[in-house]
């Protein structure tokens, strides 16, 4: 497992150990688990590929196998990226020598969180910290209990990118991944929402719709009672409402236009990515752009509702709190 800050060198390093590795005749997997900056397609997953030859950058592999996160930024979803982590290294130990695992530049705070969760699910028989100046002491300490721990320097020629460099990196990722897209019909009553509290309880009456678009001058689009009320709305007029929010959830219908969904297998893992165009609540019905064919979208057992709002040409519209969906 490589571990170290943002542009600390870890994938290179990672491309030079799989290529030494493969040389010497090894069969080598790789887990791409930096979700930010993904070299793996699609984005905001964990994948795995499998190594057949000589190559220069992870974008030229193809993926084996995915784990949906629905984010580029992992704060809010230590637990699912743990989780893919795990369960994408145990496929590749099944069938690889060595399984090279490459993670996110979030080290700090809740990162470090991440990286322990990791290294204490997967138990990696090593595990490279990147450290340019100490900063990793913390870390060293804390996932020595998981695997022998190597402490390396970060590269004088490791070059810091700024966020617009990334952001155009991951752009071209997008752009890439969507390249051959159609639209396609999901029947959400065969094909389960999930990541969200859209569609859990019953849908609410005419009374319930009414009533709440008099007392909060929304319209509501759609809505459900279970727990608490959870309704999808259009702002009618420019003011706040308050409202107990322990009692009603209220999900803008703007933030789930072009929204990054999953689709997921009987398995759990993810079987490639779409974006959410339009949902006809009272048909149950979706369109998702995305470049699975409509066949493979009607073999999912779930679409999973991602947290950042994207575009085919690859724009990033912006990206959504955990609690907001």
């Amino acid at each position: 497992m490589l571990v170290g800050g943002t542009d600390s060198g870890k994938t290179t390093l990672l491309t030079f150990l799989a290529n030494g590795l493969v040389e010497r005749g090894l069969r080598v997997a790789i887990v791409d688990s930096d979700v930010g900056q993904k070299g793996i397609l699609p984005p905001a997953t964990v994948s795995l590929a499998f190594v057949d030859g000589p190559f220069s950058s992870p974008s030229e592999l193809e993926g084996f196998a995915h784990y949906f996160i629905g984010t580029t930024t992992p704060g809010q979803y230590i637990g699912e990226m743990a989780v893919g982590v795990k369960r994408l290294t145990d496929i590749a130990a099944e069938k690889a020598d060595v399984v090279l695992i490459d993670t996110t530049g979030f080290v700090t705070g809740t990162g470090a969180e991440l990286k322990r969760l990791k290294a204490e699910l997967v138990r990696p028989d090593l595990i490279v910290l990147l450290e340019r100046a100490g900063e990793m002491e913390y870390l060293r300490k804390v996932l020595a209990p998981y695997g022998e721990v190597v402490t390396l320097s970060v590269s004088p020629a490791a070059r810091e990118h700024s966020r617009r460099e990334r952001r155009e990196v991951r752009r071209e990722k997008w752009r890439a991944y969507f390249s051959d897209s159609q639209t396609v019909e999901v029947d959400l009553t065969k094909v389960i929402p999930g990541g969200t509290e859209l569609f859990r309880g019953r849908p609410l009456k005419g009374e319930e719709r009414e009533l709440l678009s008099t007392l909060f001058k929304w319209l509501v689009v759609a809505g459900w009672k279970g727990e608490h009320y959870t309704v999808v709305k259009v702002d009618a007029e420019g003011f706040s409402r308050q409202y107990a929010r322990h009692s009603l959830h209220a999900i803008d219908f703007e933030r789930l236009s072009n929204l990054l969904v999953g689709f997921i297998d009987g398995k759990g893992l993810c079987m490639g990515v779409g974006i959410l165009k339009w949902i006809n609540f009272s048909g149950m019905k979706a369109q998702v752009l995305t470049p699975l064919s409509q066949e493979e979208v009607e073999n999912a057992a779930e679409l999973r509702f991602g947290r950042i709002q994207v575009l085919e040409n690859g724009e990033e519209l912006g990206l959504l709190r955990r609690e907001e969906l």
